[in-house]
């Protein structure tokens, strides 16, 4: 027998498939539109997970010391500040992953009209998300006001807590992969799926933190992000 016979191939069928083969296969295609080492990508990728780990570190920090809150004299304007850096953070961000795409190769079989309004449609959906988030929550419920013992009253359950928890979180996951899909980049895609990573190890640090600032607090409870 032949070693042609003896080995299956890795896109003969899935009751054929040598998974060893397959995962090669996948990552030369990666590889073909995607370079991991190229700057202006590992700029993206240390970009999308800095902002997280640095509003943790920040915001527990302050919980901590309430350092900041003595520096500004005021929880609510260091608040504000921190949410304001917050911001010029997620601006780089998003400059960084759009960098990263247009530096790097289009993929044919994205760049259609189909897939170009179906990206919109999640940039729609996920800015929805973002905005009717930070209008239910205002500034410092958004950013992370808790931390500054700055507590929300009672539990937020309008939309979009009353369709999904983290509301925040996925819907600027929603903003990134629209981007992604609108560009036909595989670069965009491969960023979006760290996005998404981050943000789930970010859920599952703040959560736990978050829930016993609030046990804390008899009769008050939240919904953030």
């Amino acid at each position: 027998m032949s070693n042609s016979a003896s080995e299956p191939d890795c896109c003969g069928g899935l009751g054929n498939i040598n998974y060893r083969k397959a995962d090669l296969c996948v990552m030369t295609w990666l590889l073909h539109y995607v370079d991991p080492l190229d700057l202006g990508f590992v700029a993206a990728v240390l970009t999308i997970a800095f902002n997280p780990f640095f509003w943790n570190v920040v915001a527990r920090w302050e919980h901590r010391t309430r350092k900041l809150s003595h520096a500004f004299r005021s929880p609510h304007l260091a608040c504000y500040s921190l949410g304001g850096v917050i911001l010029l953070l997620n601006v780089l961000r998003s400059h960084c992953f759009t960098q990263a795409m247009l530096s790097q190769p289009k993929m044919e079989g994205l760049d259609n009209l189909t897939t170009y309004c179906l990206g919109l449609a999640l940039l729609g959906v996920g800015t929805v998300f973002v905005l009717s988030s930070f209008f239910a929550l205002g500034f410092t419920g958004t950013f992370l006001g808790d931390y500054f013992g700055i507590l929300k009253e009672a539990r937020v359950t309008t939309f979009p807590f009353s369709i999904v928890d983290n509301p925040m979180y996925w819907g600027s996951t929603a903003n990134y992969l629209g981007w992604a899909l609108m560009h036909a980049s595989p670069t965009g895609l491969l960023l979006t799926v760290v996005v998404a990573l981050v943000y789930v190890v970010a859920i599952l640090y703040e959560e736990p933190f978050t829930a016993e600032i609030y046990r804390q607090k008899p009769g008050k409870s939240h919904r953030r992000r």
